[in-house]
């Protein structure tokens, strides 16, 4: 290779690379933006300019430091953790699988851990666990379970990507099913609550939830991390990047692992939230291509992005009111959905 071309080959690395920091450091500010709104937003708006200096830990108003410590800010830093952790999941969904409609909302683990909260609704008094510990633990551990299942019904073909798509598919109809069955024998308050969980919402966040899904992020962003060029790799196909030295079963095995964890924590605290891990991985392979050292850290802000504007949105589309975030991003995800099929049709069908 000649010099010339040495060079132009490092230019574009390098516009590549400043491209990825100006996309990066835009969603920051736009993340910022949107938390910020979300602060303010809700039955009673609070001045922005209020909302700032109370965050920024100058005096302000008393009635307006309750609200925003105590009531606005763990939703805000929620709907920031838990988009983040949904975009991320995506993103590792989609390449792992190497197709543009996964995600674990798509593939049945959101569904598995939905049905285990609302199992561990229904049940109530009956569990040896406080209902409070008992919803989040339930549902993390039939989050497991869909992983599980999924890699183990599509191991049955090697684990191919085509084999753990269907996997996920089945099963995802298959928790559907069982929570409609719930629904069907629960009592009316129990109904009422698994009703309610399954629509989404954020506005049961608190510093402590906070925490646990900010400690599995925690965890599972530094190991995802490590494996990006595996995972880079893995887009070329399971038998070029197993040439190129990469354990692809382990590596999916191990993602899967990761995802179930981000997964189940989401679903924990705010309820089945869709969407968002199938669309902010979109926007940020369009932002950033297909690179996992940008793609990945993209996913996860531009998850964070869509969560934190459908929390403003739920709090402003009736006015008094607070819609809930499921359906709202269910709404917006759709025509997405619908568009991303169309897109790939050629390529998958």
């Amino acid at each position: 290779m000649t010099a010339v071309a040495v060079d132009h080959v490092g230019l574009a690395y390098r516009r590549r690379a400043a491209r990825r920091a100006g996309v990066v450091l835009a969603a920051i500010g736009i993340l910022l933006v949107a938390v910020l709104l979300d602060i303010a937003s809700g039955p009673a708006f609070l001045p922005v300019g209020a909302v700032l200096r109370s965050v920024l830990g100058y005096p302000s108003d008393t009635t307006v430091e309750a609200i925003v410590w105590s009531i606005r800010l763990p939703v805000a830093c929620t709907a920031v953790a838990v988009g983040a952790a949904l975009g991320l999941s995506g993103a590792v969904m989609q390449t792992i699988l190497n197709n543009p409609l996964a995600s674990s909302y798509t593939l049945g683990i959101s569904a598995g851990a939905g049905f285990g909260a609302a199992l561990a609704i229904v049940l109530g008094a009956a569990l040896p666990v406080p209902e409070a510990y008992a919803i989040p633990l339930n549902a993390m551990l039939f989050a497991g379970m869909a992983c599980t299942g999924v890699y183990l019904i599509g191991g049955a073909r090697a684990a191919t990507a085509e084999g753990l798509v269907l996997a996920g598919i089945a099963l995802l109809f298959l928790f559907q099913a069982l929570t409609s069955l719930l629904q069907l024998v629960a009592s009316p308050e129990s109904l009422q609550q698994v009703v309610f969980w399954l629509f989404g919402s954020l506005q049961k966040a608190s510093w402590p939830k906070l925490g646990a899904v900010v400690a599995v992020l925690a965890v599972c962003t530094p190991v995802l991390l490590r494996d990006v060029w595996g995972l880079t790799a893995l887009k070329l196909g399971d038998a070029r990047a197993a040439a190129l030295g990469v354990n692809v079963r382990a590596l999916r095995l191990r993602s899967f692992v990761l995802v179930s964890a981000l997964t189940g924590v989401s679903v924990a605290f705010v309820g089945t939230i869709g969407f968002v891990g199938l669309v902010a991985p979109h926007i940020a392979r369009m932002l950033v291509g297909e690179d996992q050292r940008g793609f990945l850290p993209a996913s996860a802000l531009m998850g964070a992005v869509l969560l934190s504007l459908a929390s403003v949105a739920s709090k402003t589309v009736s006015p008094g009111a607070i819609f809930p975030i499921g359906i709202l991003t269910s709404l917006i995800g759709v025509p997405f959905f619908v568009w991303i099929v169309l897109r790939t049709r050629r390529e998958y069908w």
